[in-house]
């Protein structure tokens, strides 16, 4: 017997959203005799406990006699239970100093950490994550913050409709002015900016056509990685040497700088992935750009101006172009960041419902069955101890950390 728990999530502010939503814990129960699914009690949760119980779910306090626990976010190091197995998003892959102190508490207390940003496809391609509503609700936001800036329409907040059928009818009779928008990446985070795009009206144009003149209405280009990088001697682009050598690619988005009105940022980024512009980028006269919704969210990142998170309450802040600077939204010098890094939780519904549905298809059964490659080269920790996929970390994991154990705000698809 599979016993499967969902735990409560313990980090400040809390996240809404659910591994498995009632459905298909129900769903589990019925197509898997040998799967048991109990839920632990939670206030926060876009489910409530009384939605499980109708189920047919036991919700309960305690719940260590489970096997294996699914959460969403980082787990608080006091809520970790020794010898079990996880699935979460540790953001502990990028060796992240803000989460040494959890790793190594995971390590200590004999944990298996499965991390859903780990689990693949045989090509690299994720499996599982949020970012199809991470670019759902960031390119919302990335609109309404640049219809606030300009007042030349106004759009309701995301919060404020609790479907994603029902956001889709907020934008019958909208009008949009001739913008021009860049969106960058080919996951899944730029596959829901793409489908805010078609739902608003605009039309796709080209590179060529988006560089060399003005439209009479709303543009989006779709920039993927051999529109957006090249190799440094060769002037090419290819993906597999690209994602092995970084480093040796310059980034050629400074061309759309003069073009675009608005960034719609999904690529991935890490600290050797070159940025798709410079701070100093700011100061130029030709930098058109008035709005950008870094909904990939890495500070400091791929978007050198994200100065770090705002929340869903408050997802707009202002970067002032002569001094970097955080400000107030919508000033004349600034140019207006949105910066968050748990977008899905504002349709925690539909994002819980499609992310449970992956976990189903791709993950459980594997487990279930006693494991497979996919989950082994997901498997951070094996008992607490550093697997091999992930050797590279030896020094994060066996070093003490030298801040206090923190639970950090997450980025990218989560």
């Amino acid at each position: 017997m599979l016993k499967l728990g969902l735990i409560r999530e313990g980090k400040t502010p809390p996240d809404n959203r659910v591994a498995l939503t009632p459905a298909q814990c129900k769903w589990l129960h019925q197509h898997f005799k040998d799967v048991r699914v109990t839920v632990q009690s939670s206030p926060n949760r876009c489910y409530k406990d009384a939605e499980y119980i109708q189920a047919g779910m036991e919700v309960k306090e305690d719940i260590s006699d489970c096997d294996v626990l699914l959460g969403i976010k980082e787990v608080p190091v006091d809520m970790l239970i020794g010898g079990k197995t996880y699935l979460f998003f540790s953001h502990t892959k990028k060796m992240q100093a803000h989460n040494q102190g959890l790793f190594r508490a995971m390590m200590d207390k004999k944990i298996t950490l499965i991390d859903y940003e780990c689990l693949e496809h045989a090509d690299g391609t994720r499996i599982i994550g949020f970012g199809f509503f991470a670019g759902i609700v960031g390119a919302h936001n990335g609109m309404m913050a640049y219809g606030n800036r300009t007042g030349a329409f106004k759009l309701q907040r995301v919060g404020n409709v609790n479907s994603f059928q029902k956001l889709v009818h907020t934008y019958f009779g909208l009008k949009l002015p001739n913008v021009k928008i860049a969106v960058t990446g080919s996951g899944r985070v730029a596959h829901g900016v793409l489908e805010i795009m078609n739902l608003m009206g605009v039309h796709e144009v080209e590179p060529e056509e988006f560089m060399e003149r003005e439209f009479s209405y709303p543009v989006y280009v779709h920039l993927k990685g051999a529109d957006l990088y090249c190799h440094k001697h060769t002037g090419k682009y290819n993906r597999d040497d690209f994602h092995a050598h970084p480093e040796e690619y310059g980034c050629t988005f400074p061309d759309f700088l003069a073009e675009a009105d608005i960034l719609m940022n999904g690529v991935y980024w890490e600290k050797n992935i070159p940025r798709l512009f410079e701070l100093e980028d700011l100061r130029n006269k030709n930098f058109r750009i008035k709005t950008i919704a870094d909904i990939t969210d890495d500070e400091h990142g791929s978007v050198p101006c994200n100065l770090g998170d705002n929340t869903i309450d408050d997802p707009v802040y202002g970067v002032d172009r002569t001094t970097f600077e955080k400000t107030a939204p919508y000033l004349p010098n600034s140019i207006d960041v949105m910066a968050v890094g748990n977008l899905p939780n504002e349709l925690p519904r539909d994002a819980s419902r499609y992310f449970g549905e992956q976990l189903i298809k791709y993950v459980l059964d594997d487990i279930r069955l006693g494991g497979s490659a996919i989950i082994s080269h997901a498997t951070m920790l094996d008992k607490g101890e550093l697997t091999e996929p992930y050797g590279y970390m030896k020094e994060y994991a066996e070093e003490v950390p030298s801040i206090p154990i923190a639970i950090a705000t997450p980025k990218g698809e989560t």
